[in-house]
């Protein structure tokens, strides 16, 4: 009988792990493990707040090490999860490894919404959403430092899955339906529609078809559209929460000759994602 796969889920604060991992985890009766929920532990008994033991572990490798031993004990267990945290994908070599977004001011929002307590409180959403760009970027660099793994790099998971307009339940179907399917050759992409901009006017997109796959570079944290404007416009216009989009190229990754950053600043201003498709947000 083939082995059954865990799932994990990495993602920032307010991308929605905690929800759909529980939502996972009784839809599919199995356990549920958070890192997450360690790490508040820890600070609470330290005495620090969320952004302050991420900027202790950086300074003192322990923290980091008492964790990863525990995962990597998880992960040689065999025992199938749904395990919630940020590193688990770099360890859990035979998992549906999963990659959750959300546009940086609805995760800080969606943040600001939580109970406060001694570890995260934020004074509005403007503090919200830069300590959380303060926090990831700790972890990214020391990741980055300690692992060699870059955590924003989406080729690193077989799903990313944007939360900013859909629902847990709509996150989990894509999910449950990825865990019981054969594995793709890079990452299976679904994003809010309206957070992808045009770089081409999708009414003068030469030959394209109106049903066509959407095709997209990605500059953190913005996705643009390189093909397929005319189906994103069409996403928008008939409000869907999620599409179904290809990665073409992250950050260095070339367009067209040229870096994806360097393409996003030269063509993404062009054409807003609702002056383009004649809506508003």
């Amino acid at each position: 009988m083939a082995k059954r796969r865990s799932v994990v889920l990495n993602g920032d604060l307010g991308s929605g792990k905690s929800t759909v991992s529980m939502m996972l985890a009784a839809q599919l009766g199995i356990r549920r493990i958070s890192v997450g929920d360690l790490f508040r532990t820890l600070a609470a008994q330290l005495g620090m707040t969320a952004v302050e033991i991420n900027l202790h572990a950086e300074l003192d490798d322990k923290i980091d090490h008492y964790v990863d031993q525990l995962q990597r004990d998880i992960a040689a267990s065999g025992e199938q999860l749904i395990v919630d945290s940020r590193l688990a994908w770099h360890f859990f070599a035979d998992a549906l490894k999963v990659h959750l977004i959300a546009e940086p001011l609805v995760a800080a929002q969606r943040a600001l919404g939580r109970p406060a307590n001694s570890v995260e409180s934020y004074a509005d959403v403007e503090e919200a959403r830069d300590r959380l760009a303060i926090r990831s970027e700790s972890e990214r660099m020391r990741f980055v430092t300690r692992y060699g793994v870059d955590k924003t790099r989406l080729r690193n998971y077989d799903l990313v899955c944007d939360t900013t307009s859909a629902t847990p339940e709509q996150v989990a179907e894509k999910i449950v339906e990825h865990l019981h399917s054969p594995m793709e050759d890079g990452p299976a992409c679904y994003l809010a529609p309206k957070r992808i901009y045009f770089t081409e006017d999708p009414d003068a997109e030469d030959g394209a078809d109106p049903d066509g796959q959407i095709t997209v570079g990605y500059s953190a944290p913005n996705f643009f559209a390189v093909q397929g404007h005319r189906r994103l416009s069409a996403a928008i216009r008939d409000g869907e929460g999620l599409v179904a989009v290809k990665l073409m190229a992250e950050a260095q990754e070339t367009i067209a000759g040229v870096s994806c950053v360097d393409y996003f600043e030269a063509n993404a201003g062009k054409f807003g994602c609702e002056q383009s498709a004649g809506l508003q947000y």
